[in-house]
């Protein structure tokens, strides 16, 4: 029986999706976490315990656990769990991406200073250390900006400023929000990004890298995407409505990317704008579409059952081709639901009329009750996610659409959090 290392957060989503896809395959999945190390076996799966802050002891524990039975493939969900995976691969002489590549990859300044220096098409950047003088930026700086944390995920501490005066303050917001985080979660997080708006329009690319080639699974259009002053992520629609000309144009420019960052193997999650003279690539992550969206992908091999993306993952982590997949003609479609306010999360109503809205296949809310929840750009998470399957995309954003509109979240916001 194959063993694969999944390196992953104790709240991420995807861990069970994986874990069911194992057992189905035959794969045995052997969780590394950053979990309490005192208790033995708290959840009673076996977990491998481990700190991402720590990355030397991570992969320590995780070689001792190699030693006893070795692992046949190592993956990773979450932007700090990939280099903890990268390290352990490099370490057990598994095919990974770089550690180098993975670090590079995980911080914007650090991407976008290596993508620029490759030539490749970038916006202009300024860095600035975390308690640096923001009156340095007022020469420096052109509007439309956008003012971004180093290594947060799903837009969060993201902000477009129109104006210096707009500038100083998303600064110090985004400054506020980055004090409040544990800085072992976030540890590039020691200075800002300030950078170019860039117009145009905004797609996900979802792929697969062996030995460099990549193997492009699907791209996501983003019809709700937003211009400011923040980014939320709302709905995600594959197959993309892209022209061939700007398909073929996306993936020259990802391949490029992926290059200029040294990635090799495993998957890649990556964030482009495209504009009629460029393919900005904004983002490119080691690691797999984040949360439930993996949910919008079913993959056919040679026309037989559907796959999801992790099994597909699952068996290229073994050494399996996954070259002969192919993604599904239908259109599908996920609504990450906004947080609208901050507050207590209470309830929801109105899922049974949701759920019957015509090409909506599920509802899943994730929040839990009396949980605290905030709006980006302090925010780090949704509500839930919405998921549509239909033969053409305005019918699957439609239907996220109306169903978004007949939920009703209790949200409590009248308490005090200090």
């Amino acid at each position: 029986m194959s063993r694969v290392l999944l390196v992953a957060s104790t709240t991420g989503y995807q861990v069970r999706l994986f874990s069911d896809v194992a057992k189905r395959l035959g794969i045995e999945l052997v969780l590394a976490t950053d979990r309490c190390h005192v208790l033995d076996n708290p959840w009673n799966d076996g977990a491998i315990p481990i700190k991402f802050h720590d990355e030397h002891s991570s992969v320590q524990v995780i070689k001792e656990a190699a030693r006893v039975r070795p692992f046949n493939g190592v993956l990773a969900v979450g932007d700090r769990p990939s280099l903890i995976a990268a390290l352990a691969a490099r370490e057990l002489g598994l095919n990974s991406h770089p550690p180098t590549a993975v670090r590079i990859a995980s911080n914007k300044l650090k991407t976008r200073v290596c993508l620029r220096d490759a030539g490749l098409p970038s916006p202009w950047f300024i860095s600035i250390p975390f308690d640096g003088d923001i009156q340095t930026l007022l020469s420096r700086s052109m509007f439309p900006c956008v003012v971004k944390p180093l290594a947060m995920s799903a837009s969060r501490g993201v902000i477009r400023v129109d104006t210096f005066s707009e500038l100083e303050k998303a600064i110090e917001r985004t400054r506020a929000l980055l004090t409040k985080v544990d800085v072992y979660d976030n540890p590039a997080d020691d200075a800002l990004l300030v950078e170019e708006y860039l117009s145009g329009y905004e797609v996900a690319v979802e792929g697969l890298l062996t030995n460099g080639k990549p193997e492009f699974l699907a791209v996501f259009d983003k019809p709700n995407q937003s211009d400011g002053p923040f980014f939320e992520e709302t709905i995600y629609v594959t197959p993309s409505d892209c022209s061939k000309q700007d398909l073929r144009r996306i993936r020259r420019s990802v391949r490029s990317a992926i290059t200029a960052l040294g990635l090799i193997n495993g998957p890649i999650h990556v964030e482009c704008r495209v504009t009629p003279e460029h393919v900005y690539v904004l983002e490119v992550a080691a690691r797999p579409i984040g949360g439930l969206c993996s949910r919008t992908l079913r993959f056919s091999k040679f026309g037989k059952h559907w796959s999801s993306l992790e099994e597909v993952l699952l068996r290229h982590a073994i050494g399996k081709s996954v070259s002969t997949y192919r993604l599904e003609d239908r259109c599908s479609g996920v609504m990450m639901i906004p947080i609208p306010s901050n507050g207590l999360y209470k309830s929801v109503s109105g899922l049974e009329v949701a759920c019957a809205v015509k090409w909506v296949e599920e509802i899943i809310v994730t929040a839990k009750r009396d949980q605290w929840i905030q709006a980006l750009p302090e925010g780090g998470s949704y509500l839930g996610f919405i998921f549509a399957r239909a033969a053409e995309a305005k019918q699957v954003v439609n239907a996220l659409c109306e169903a978004h509109r007949k939920l009703c979240f209790e949200i409590e916001s009248s308490i005090l959090v200090l």
